[in-house]
């Protein structure tokens, strides 16, 4: 699992070398395949419940479950990449929001706090906690902020199915939901909304935007619950060393 999670990061960050305004999400989902095949994996979205696309391209008020599509990526946006691999019998899936050139300082805020949503989630992850420890971390922080929390769409169980139990909401009570086991894989996955926290489906049937149109980020990682810490299968290293070059040189 550790392995499928690590390609994801891999997947991800080369698409971050093309992610720049005036590229289309259809060309950087093509990048992902690519990439994925390439190194002897498949990509664990393309046809899962008929989904067309290899990531989940999501831009702005899109929240998830974007599907890519010809249109040009354009200064001031932010787009957020979920990606999915399948490996060797496992699934990882891990998900970074980019800003696409210049953002606003609320939207710089809003990646900022989203991404801490994740950290102060996964230091729940550890055994003899409940989902609803991870849930209340990633709610209480979001709302101090004065952003929404997505209600209709959570974390979820990892393994051979790409969604297992339990479910992992983003919001909770401390002290609520199953109990956290030693060895259990969770994708962990704040969904974090500039404005309301409502959302609405779009007529395409997969792609999800807030109710206000304001922007949306989603951050994810898969963790391993393990006694006194989660132990992090994906990761971001690969990714941020491309957006920091990509800023060196520009």
């Amino acid at each position: 699992m550790r392995e499928s999670a690590l390609l994801v990061g891999r997947t991800l960050a080369a698409v971050a070398e093309y992610i720049r305004p005036g590229v289309s999400t259809l060309a950087l989902d093509d990048i992902a395949e690519t990439f994925i095949r390439d190194h002897g994996a498949v990509p664990g979205f393309k046809g899962y419940g008929d989904f067309p696309n290899t990531l989940c391209a999501s831009k702005n008020a899109q929240v998830v479950h974007g599907i890519p599509n010809h249109d040009e990526l354009l200064d001031g946006d932010i787009l957020s990449l979920d990606c999915g691999v399948l490996m060797n019998g496992f699934y990882g899936d891990s998900a970074y929001t980019f800003a696409i050139g210049e953002v606003s300082n609320e939207i710089k805020k809003l990646l900022k706090v989203t991404k801490e949503c994740l950290d102060l989630a996964l230091a729940q992850c550890v055994v003899g906690k409940r989902i609803g420890d991870i849930g209340y971390a990633c709610q209480s922080h979001a709302e101090a902020h004065g952003f929404g929390v997505v209600r209709e769409l959570v974390g979820h169980g990892l393994g051979k199915e790409l969604h297992e139990a339990p479910e992992v909401p983003n919001y909770g009570r401390r002290g609520n939901g199953a109990r956290l086991s030693e060895g259990m894989v969770l994708a962990v996955e704040p969904m974090i909304n500039l404005g309301k926290k409502e959302v609405v489906q779009s007529e395409d049937g997969w792609t999800i935007v807030t109710v206000d149109g304001r922007p949306s980020a989603h951050f994810e990682h898969d963790v391993v619950i393990r006694k006194g810490h989660c132990e992090v299968l994906s990761s971001f290293a690969p990714i941020e060393e491309v957006l920091k070059e990509s800023t060196e040189i520009s």
